[in-house]
C-alpha cells in the first residue's frame, strides 16, 4: 500500500516513492485531460483539431469524485435561494451546459483554470544604467529622493524608487498625467461649503486628492490610459460646477440626498473626512495655500464619529451642574514626546486619532444636569462616582468611552469576560462576581436606576457565565464558580434559614420556585395525564433563553449545569474557596424544588465525589490546608441535609445508597475537639450532622442511630452549661449545636410516640399499605426528659444573670418545644398516668412557666412583639437586596440592623414555644388555662392582636418564610383564648377582638397551613363564645336601629327586620359551619398532610419541603364559597338558560347558611371584609339570582338578600362602590350585568328585589353601557320592572344627578316615553329617571354641537304636538324629584318664562310660514 509522503522525507525518499507508485499502475487522484470550451467554440481532444488551428490549448484539471451538491455548513443552518422555486428544469439537460450556465458550484474554480490575456497590455523595458549590478536600496534614501505627494498616494519602495529616478530624468510618474499638477481654478473657492462633502471636487490644499477627484480612481478601466479617462471625467464634473449658481448646487445636493442610500452619502463623507485629515498632516507647505472652511468643518465632523456615546444598562444620577470645557486641541507633532524617524517603518505619517491615548487624562467632569450617566465599578464591585478622581495606578482607567473615568462598566466586563487573554477574563468574571453580590445585598438601590441583577440577567450573563464555566483554564473556572454563587446564593438567607431551624416546625420550608411559573401550572391543573404529558413535553422542546427567563435555576440544570460542577470537583480538583463555592451552588439548587434535588441526587457521580472527597470516613490533622480535598465539610453535609429535607425517599437513599449512617456515626460519637479539625469547622460540621439527623428522624428515619449514640448524646447534654463567655467567637456556633441537638432530640421524641400506633395499625392493616414502626419506642425517649427539665430551669434562672441572659434566651424555645412535643405524645401513649402527669405539669407551671412569663427579660420581650411583627409593619420595604421573578429570595441581607421576627430581641421564637406548650399542657389539664390569662390580657398582646386585625399583609416569598412562624403565633395565642373565653370573664371581654383576628387570619394561612384553617372553623369562627353580640342584645340593638326605616316603608311590614335574621342566624351557627366545613371538604388531603406535619406524625409526612406558594389556603371571599360554588354547578350559561332543570338537594339550606354567615359578618364583623371590594360582594350575591329559575323567590332566601341589599346600599357604601373596575374573577361587571337582564326578563316575574338588583348599576355615575343596555336591547322588561320609589332604597338623585349627556341614550329615552313602552304604572323608578332627563336635555341652555342643538328642537317640537296631554305636561312642566310624592316629582303650574320662551322660538322656526299662509 502507498503511504503519503511526511515531512522528513529527502528528495531521495520522494523520488523512490513516485517510482513505486508508477510501477504499481494504481490510478492517480487528478487526471489532466481536455474539454472543449463550448463559450469560444472549441473542439475537444476526440476531433484533433484544436492544435492545428493555432491557438494555445488550456490545461484544464479534473477531480473524480467531486460531490454534486455543496457540502453542509455545521453547524449553521442551510442557506435557502429565493430564486430556485422559479426556475425550470428538465430531465434531460445536460449536466455539463448546465453547470456553464449557473457557474456557482466549487468545480467552477476546479475544473477550468484559464489564463489571463495580456496581449492588450503595455510592456515597460527596464533603464539601461552602467552598473553590473543594480544598486541595493536603502528605505532612508527612497524617502529623501521623493515626497509621498508626488508619488500619488501609498506606493511600495521599488515604486517610490522608479518615480524618483524618473524625476531625475525630468520625465512624469508612470501612473500620473501631464495635467495632474494644474492648480485647481478659483471658481471652486467659490462652492458653498455645504457642498463640499457632498460632490466630487476637492479641496485647493495639498494632499493625495488634491489634483484628482475623491471616489473614481480609475482602478478598473482597462487599457493604458485609464487615468486619463478619469481625469476627463473629473474635469467634465468640475465645468459642471462652475456653470452651475450655489442655489442650484443646493438644490441638485438636496435632489440627491433623496435618491441615494443614506449608507452611501455616510461613505461620501468619511471618504471626505479621511482625505482631510490625512492632508492636514501631510507638510507645512500647504500653509501657503489656505484650504476652504468646509475642511474644518469636515475634521471637525469626523472627529466627532469617535466622541458618540453608546447607550448602556445602568444610568446614576448626578446633582451638581455640568461644565465642560473646550475640547481638547489636535495632536501636533511637536506634542509627542517622541518624534517619528523618517527610518521607521509605517511612522512617516502622523495619525492624530491613534495618539489620543497618549495624552494626560482630563479631569472628572462635573456632572450636575439630572442627566443620567454610565455606571462604573471597580475591581471590588463598588460603584465609583462619576466625579472622584482616582489615581491611575490602581488600573482602573483604560482607553475606551470616558477615558477621563475610572472603573469598568458592564459591557467592558462582558466583552472582557470573553477576551483571549486569560487575566482579563479571571479579573473581568471575579469582577462581575462582587458586582453581583453587592447587587443582591441591596447596595446599589440608592445609586443606580433599575435592578443591576436583572439588568445583567437579560443582557445574557447566564449563558455567558455557562460558557466561562466550560473554559479550561482553572483560574476562570474558579471565578466563574465565584460569580455563579454570587448570583444564585444569598449567605444572608441561608444564616437566617439556620437560625430558624429549631423553632416550631422550623425544618420546613418552602420550595424556591419564581412565581411566574404560577400560571402555567395552573393551566395544566384540569388537564389529565396524556394532556399534562404533552404540557411536559413542550416544556422540553423550550429553549435555553425561554427556560432561564423563566426560572434561572431551571435554566442552569436545562444547560447541564450539573455534570459540569461534577467535573470541576472530581477532575479539576479546584481551590477550597471554588470548592465551597459549588457546595454553596449544589444547596441552592437542591432548595428550589423535590425535582431539582432529585436531580442532583441522580447526576452521575456528583454525590458519590461529594461523600468520598468531603465527606470521608477517616481523615488526617491539617493545619491550615491548602486543599480540602480528603477533609470533611461543613457545606457539603448542608448540601445533605437539604436534599434530605426534600422528601423522605431522598433521604432514605441518601441513608442507604451514600453511606449518610457511617458519616453520622463517625462526626457524633465524638467531640468536636476530637475530630482534627479546626475548632470552628468542627462545630459547624457536627452542627449540620445533628441537623441533618433531625431532618431524618422526622421522617421516622435514622432512630436506629439514636440506640447506638445514645451515651454521646447524653455526654453532649451534659456539657450544655458549660456555655462559653459572650466574648469566645464560638459562642454562636456552639448555641447552633445544642439547638441543633434539642431539634433532633425533639424529632426523635414525636416518632418514638408513633410507635404504638403504627404497630396498631400494622396489626389491623389487612394487608394495606402501612408504615413500619419505628425500631425505638417511647421507652427510649422518656429517660430525657428530667435532665432536659432541669436545664431549662437553670436556663430561666440565669436570666437574672447579665452575662448569661442572651444564651438564655436563644436556648429557652427549643427546650419548650420540646417539652411540648413529649407531653403531647406522653397524653396519647398507653402508659399514660393522668395524675401523676396532672402533678408534674402543675410543678412545672409553678416553677417554670409563670416565672419565665413574669420575669422582667421577657416582658421586656414581649413589647417589642408589635415593632417585630411582619403582619404589623406594611410600610414600605427597607432599601433592601434586589430581588428577581426568576430567581426568588428571602430578602434577608442586613436582617440584623432591622425590627424584625430573626433577631435576637424578637419575642417570637419564645412566645410561639410558650403557646405552643400552653395549648398542649391546658388541653391535658384545663384548670391550669386560667393561669395564664395574663398573657392575654397584657397590654402588649392586645395590642398587637388588634393591630392585626387592621393589617393586610402581601404575599411574597421574601415574606411567606416569616409570615408563616407569625401565623403559628397567632393562631395559638387564638387558641388560648378559646380555652379562656368560656371561663374567664376578663378574657371574654375582647373575645371579639379574638373572634376579628380569627377571621383575618384565616383567608392569610399558607400553604401547609391548611390544619390550622381547620381547626379555627372548627373552634372560633362559628363559636357562639365569640360571638358576644348574639348573646348581649346585639339583635335588639339593630332591631332598634332600623324602627325609623320601618316607619318610612310601610310596605316592607310584613318582611322581617334585620335584627329578627341576626338572631336567627346565631341560633344556626353549629349549622352554619357545618354547611361551610362540607363546602371545604376538597381540601381534606390537604388538612391530613398539614395535620400530620405540625403534629409531628413524621412516618406519615412526605416531604419536609412545604407545597408551592401559589397563594393563601382559603379565598380572601370564602364566606361567598357556598353560593360561588352552586353558581358553577347550575349557573347561567353564555345563552342565558340554566345548566340544570331544578336545585341539587340541599342548595336551599347552603344558600340561607351563607347569606345567614355574610349578613352576620356586615352587621358585626365589618372589618374581616374590607379586603373584598364592594363591586366583588354584589358580584357574587348575584349567584341568587343566576344559579336558578325561582331561589330568589324562596322566602328565607328573599328575606336575607333584602337584608344584605340594604347594607350594602348604605350612602357611605355606595360612595365606594365602583363598577367600573372588574370584580376579582370576572372580565367585567358588564358581562355580569348583561346576564342579570337575561335572567330578569326570562324568570323574575316582576319581583322587586331582583328589580332592585337590577336597578342599581343603573345610576348616572356608572357606565352607560348598562343603560344602553336596558333601553336598547331589553326594553322589554321596563313593562315587569315595577319597583317603587318607596321600595328603592338607593337616593333617586343618584339616577337623576348629573344630567345625561349621552345623545343615544337620549333619544332612547324619548322613545321609550313617546311610544308608551315605559309608563309610570308599570316602571316608576325609570319613568322618573328618563323624564328627568329628557326635560333637562330639552330646556338646556349650555352651547352644544349643532347634531345636539338640532335633536334638542327635533324633541321639543314632537313634545308640543303630543297628543297623550299626561305625558306632555310631565316632560314640559317637570320641575324636580320628590320621593315622598305620588308621583315621584314637582311640576310647574306653567312653563317658566325662560322655558316658555325657548319654547316659542323653537316653534316659531317652524311656524313662522305657517302664519304668513294663513
Amino acid at each position: 500500500m502507498l503511504r503519503r509522503p511526511k515531512p522528513t522525507d529527502s528528495e531521495a525518499d520522494l523520488l523512490r516513492e513516485q517510482r513505486s507508485f508508477l510501477t504499481s499502475g494504481a490510478p492517480s487522484a487528478a487526471n489532466v485531460v481536455r474539454r472543449p470550451d463550448k463559450r469560444r467554440g472549441e473542439a475537444g481532444e476526440e476531433e484533433g483539431h484544436s492544435g492545428e488551428n493555432g491557438e494555445s490549448r488550456r490545461d484544464v484539471v479534473t477531480i473524480e469524485d467531486l460531490p454534486d451538491q455543496l457540502p453542509s455548513l455545521t453547524p449553521a443552518p442551510p442557506k435557502k435561494s429565493r430564486f430556485k422555486a422559479s426556475r425550470v428544469t428538465f430531465e434531460d439537460d445536460d449536466p455539463e451546459a448546465k453547470l456553464d450556465r449557473h457557474d456557482t458550484h466549487i468545480s467552477a474554480v476546479l475544473s477550468r483554470i484559464v489564463e489571463r490575456d495580456i496581449s492588450s497590455s503595455p510592456i515597460s523595458l527596464p533603464v539601461f544604467t552602467g552598473l553590473a549590478f543594480p544598486k541595493v536600496l536603502h528605505r532612508s534614501e527612497t524617502s529623501s529622493q521623493v515626497p509621498l505627494s508626488s508619488v500619488g498616494g501609498k506606493r511600495s519602495i521599488f515604486a517610490r524608487q522608479i518615480a524618483a529616478q524618473r524625476l531625475k530624468e525630468g520625465k512624469t510618474p508612470l501612473h500620473g498625467s501631464p495635467e495632474d499638477a494644474r492648480t485647481p481654478e478659483l471658481g471652486e473657492q467659490n462652492l458653498p461649503a455645504e457642498t463640499g462633502m457632498d460632490t466630487d471636487q476637492c479641496d485647493a490644499a495639498g494632499g493625495p486628492g488634491a489634483s484628482g477627484p475623491m471616489l473614481v480612481s480609475g482602478q478598473g478601466l482597462r487599457g493604458p490610459n485609464g487615468s486619463g479617462e478619469t481625469m476627463r471625467i473629473h474635469k467634465e464634473n468640475q465645468a459642471k460646477l462652475q456653470a452651475m449658481s450655489q442655489s442650484e448646487i443646493l438644490e441638485e445636493q438636496k435632489k440627491l440626498f433623496s435618491q441615494l442610500d443614506p449608507r452611501l452619502v455616510e461613505f461620501v463623507r468619511s471618504r471626505k473626512a479621511q482625505s482631510v485629515l490625512s492632508s492636514a498632516s501631510a507638510s507645512k507647505s500647504s500653509e501657503e495655500h489656505p484650504p476652504p472652511q468646509n475642511v474644518s468643518r469636515d475634521s471637525s465632523s469626523a472627529a466627532m464619529l469617535f466622541q458618540k456615546p453608546q447607550e448602556v444598562e445602568m444610568e446614576g444620577e448626578e446633582e451638581e451642574e455640568e461644565e465642560e470645557g473646550p475640547p481638547p486641541p489636535a495632536v501636533k507633532e511637536e506634542d509627542l514626546p517622541v518624534k517619528p524617524q523618517k527610518e521607521w517603518v509605517h511612522m512617516d505619517k502622523l495619525e492624530p486619532e491613534k495618539l489620543e491615548w497618549m495624552r494626560d487624562l482630563p479631569a472628572p467632569r462635573r456632572k450636575g444636569t439630572k442627566k443620567a450617566m454610565q455606571a462604573r465599578f471597580d475591581f471590588a464591585g463598588t460603584l465609583v462616582p462619576p466625579t472622584e478622581d482616582l489615581p491611575t495606578h490602581l488600573g482602573l482607567h483604560h482607553h475606551g468611552e470616558e477615558p477621563e473615568r475610572a472603573g469598568y462598566s458592564l459591557q467592558e466586563l462582558f466583552l472582557l469576560s470573553r477576551s483571549q487573554i486569560i487575566q482579563q477574563r479571571s479579573l473581568a468574571l471575579g469582577t462581575l462576581a462582587n458586582i453581583l453580590s453587592k447587587a443582591r445585598a441591596g447596595e446599589f438601590l440608592s445609586g443606580l436606576k433599575g435592578s443591576v441583577t436583572s439588568t445583567l440577567l437579560d443582557a445574557g450573563l447566564l449563558f455567558l457565565l455557562r460558557f466561562a464555566l466550560d473554559d479550561g483554564v482553572e483560574g476562570v473556572m474558579s471565578a466563574t464558580v465565584q460569580a455563579l454563587r454570587a448570583l444564585l446564593v444569598c449567605a444572608e438567607d441561608e444564616e437566617c434559614l439556620d437560625c430558624t431551624f429549631s423553632w416550631f416546625r422550623g425544618l420546613s420550608a418552602f420550595p424556591l420556585l419564581p412565581s411566574a411559573q404560577e400560571d402555567e401550572d395552573e393551566e395544566d391543573e384540569g388537564l389529565d395525564e396524556s394532556l399534562r404529558e404533552m404540557a411536559k413535553e413542550k416544556e422540553e422542546r423550550k429553549s435555553d433563553h425561554d427556560v432561564a427567563r423563566q426560572d434561572v435555576v431551571k435554566g442552569l440544570l436545562k444547560m447541564k449545569l450539573l455534570p459540569r460542577l461534577r467535573y470541576i470537583l472530581e477532575v479539576v480538583r479546584p481551590s477550597a474557596r471554588a470548592v465551597q463555592d459549588v457546595l454553596e451552588i449544589l444547596t441552592r439548587i437542591a432548595r428550589h424544588s423535590s425535582s431539582s434535588a432529585t436531580q442532583v441526587l441522580d447526576c452521575p457521580r456528583l454525590m458519590e465525589t461529594v461523600m468520598s472527597e468531603f465527606l470521608p470516613t477517616s481523615w488526617t490533622s491539617s493545619r491550615h490546608p491548602q486543599s480540602v480535598y480528603g477533609l470533611p465539610l461543613a457545606n457539603a453535609m448542608k448540601l445533605l441535609r437539604v436534599l434530605a429535607s426534600s422528601g423522605r425517599h431522598a433521604c432514605a437513599r441518601l441513608l442507604n445508597s451514600l453511606g449518610v449512617r457511617e458519616r453520622l456515626s463517625c462526626l457524633l460519637s465524638a467531640e468536636p475537639s476530637e475530630l482534627l479539625l479546626e475548632p470552628p469547622e468542627a462545630l459547624r460540621i457536627t452542627t449540620e450532622a445533628y441537623r441533618l439527623w433531625a431532618a431524618a428522624a422526622g421522617y421516622g428515619q435514622a432512630c436506629k442511630l439514636y440506640i447506638d449514640l445514645y451515651p454521646a448524646l447524653v455526654k453532649a447534654l451534659q456539657g450544655v452549661h458549660t456555655v462559653l463567655p459572650p466574648s469566645d467567637p464560638l459562642l454562636p456556633l456552639q448555641l447552633h449545636r445544642l439547638l441543633a441537638l434539642l431539634s433532633l432530640l425533639t424529632q426523635v421524641t414525636h416518632t418514638a410516640g408513633c410507635h404504638r400506633e403504627l404497630q396498631a395499625g400494622m396489626l389491623s392493616s389487612q394487608g394495606e399499605e402501612c408504615p413500619p414502626p419505628p425500631p425505638v419506642s417511647w421507652g427510649h425517649v422518656t429517660g430525657l426528659q428530667a435532665s432536659l427539665l432541669g436545664h431549662l430551669k437553670g436556663f430561666v434562672q440565669s436570666l437574672d444573670i447579665p452575662l448569661q441572659k442572651d444564651s438564655g434566651l436563644a436556648l429557652i424555645p427549643a427546650y419548650l418545644v420540646y417539652l411540648e412535643g413529649y407531653y403531647y405524645q406522653l397524653s396519647r401513649q398507653s402508659c399514660f398516668r393522668p395524675m401523676e402527669t396532672l402533678e408534674e405539669l402543675e410543678l412545672l407551671t409553678s416553677e417554670v412557666l409563670l416565672p419565665l412569663m413574669s420575669h422582667s427579660v421577657v416582658q421586656g420581650l414581649i413589647k417589642n412583639l408589635k415593632s417585630s411583627s411582619v403582619v404589623c409593619n406594611v410600610q414600605p420595604r427597607h432599601l433592601g437586596p434586589e430581588t428577581t421573578p426568576n430567581l426568588p429570595g428571602l430578602a434577608c441581607p442586613g436582617w440584623r440592623d432591622r425590627p424584625g421576627p430573626v433577631v435576637p430581641s424578637s419575642p417570637f421564637p419564645l412566645l410561639t414555644g410558650l403557646a405552643l406548650l400552653l395549648e398542649t399542657i391546658t388541653g391535658i389539664h384545663k384548670g391550669l388555662s386560667r393561669k395564664f390569662s395574663g398573657l392575654l390580657l397584657s397590654e402588649p398582646v392586645i395590642g398587637y392582636l388588634r393591630s392585626c386585625s387592621q393589617a393586610t399583609p402581601n404575599l411574597s416569598h421574601t415574606r411567606a418564610w416569616l409570615l408563616r412562624h407569625e401565623h403559628h403565633l397567632i393562631y395559638l395565642l387564638l387558641q388560648l383564648s378559646h380555652r379562656l373565653v368560656p371561663i374567664e370573664p376578663q378574657v371574654a371581654k375582647h373575645a371579639s377582638l379574638y373572634h376579628l383576628v380569627a377571621l383575618v387570619l384565616l383567608p392569610w394561612l399558607l400553604p401547609g397551613s391548611e390544619y390550622l384553617a381547620h381547626e379555627l372553623l372548627s373552634t372560633i369562627i362559628f363559636s357562639k363564645d365569640f360571638i358576644s353580640e348574639g348573646h348581649s342584645g346585639g339583635p335588639e340593638a339593630v332591631e332598634l336601629g332600623e324602627l325609623k326605616l320601618h316607619e318610612e316603608t310601610p310596605d316592607h311590614t310584613s318582611l322581617q327586620t334585620v335584627g329578627a335574621l341576626l338572631r336567627e342566624a346565631c341560633i344556626q351557627l353549629p349549622s352554619i359551619r357545618g354547611c361551610f366545613l362540607t363546602h371545604l371538604a376538597h381540601l381534606e388531603s390537604s388538612v391530613l398532610a398539614s395535620r400530620d406535619a405540625l403534629l409531628g406524625r413524621g412516618p406519615w409526612i412526605n416531604s419536609h419541603l412545604l407545597p408551592e406558594l401559589t397563594g393563601p389556603t382559603l379565598p380572601s371571599d370564602w364566606p361567598f364559597l357556598p353560593l360561588v360554588s352552586l353558581y358553577e354547578r347550575t349557573g347561567v350559561s353564555d345563552g342565558g338558560g340554566l345548566a340544570v332543570e331544578e336545585l341539587p338537594q340541599g342548595a336551599l339550606q347552603a344558600v340561607t347558611h351563607c347569606l345567614q354567615w355574610l349578613l352576620l359578618l356586615e352587621v358585626w364583623r365589618e372589618e374581616s371584609l374590607k379586603v373584598i371590594p364592594l363591586v366583588a360582594k354584589l358580584a357574587r350575591l348575584s349567584c341568587v339570582f343566576l344559579s336558578s329559575s325561582d331561589l330568589f323567590l324562596e322566602r328565607p332566601v328573599q328575606k336575607l338578600t333584602w337584608g344584605l341589599f340594604r347594607l350594602l346600599t348604605r350612602g357611605s357604601r355606595l360612595d365606594s362602590l365602583d363598577l367600573n373596575v372588574p370584580p376579582p374573577g370576572l372580565a367585567s361587571f358588564q358581562d355580569l350585568y348583561s346576564a342579570l337582564l337575561a335572567q330578569y326578563e326570562a324568570v323574575s316575574f316582576g319581583d322587586r328585589l331582583f328589580g332592585c338588583w337590577v336597578l342599581l348599576p343603573l345610576q348616572r355615575r356608572y357606565s352607560v353601557t348598562m343603560r344602553l343596555a336596558v333601553f336598547g336591547e331589553h326594553v322589554g322588561m321596563l313593562r315587569s320592572l315595577g319597583v317603587t320609589l318607596q321600595q328603592l332604597s338607593i337616593p333617586i338623585e343618584r339616577f337623576t344627578s348629573p344630567p345625561e349627556d349621552s345623545l343615544p341614550l337620549l333619544r332612547l329615552y324619548f322613545r321609550s316615553l313617546v311610544k308608551a313602552t315605559l309608563k309610570s304604572s308599570w316602571c316608576p323608578v325609570l319613568y322618573l329617571v328618563a323624564l328627568s332627563h329628557v326635560n333637562s336635555f330639552i330646556f338646556s341652555q349650555d352651547a352644544a354641537a349643532q347634531e345636539v342643538e338640532t335633536a334638542r328642537h327635533s324633541m321639543l317640537r314632537k313634545i308640543y304636538y303630543l297628543t297623550d296631554e299626561v305625558l306632555r305636561n310631565h316632560l314640559l312642566l317637570f320641575r324636580v324629584p320628590q320621593q315622598h310624592l305620588q308621583l315621584g316629582f314637582e311640576t310647574y303650574e306653567q312653563l317658566p318664562p325662560i322655558r316658555a320662551k325657548r319654547l316659542g322660538s323653537v316653534l316659531g322656526l317652524q311656524d313662522g310660514s305657517d302664519d304668513k299662509g294663513d
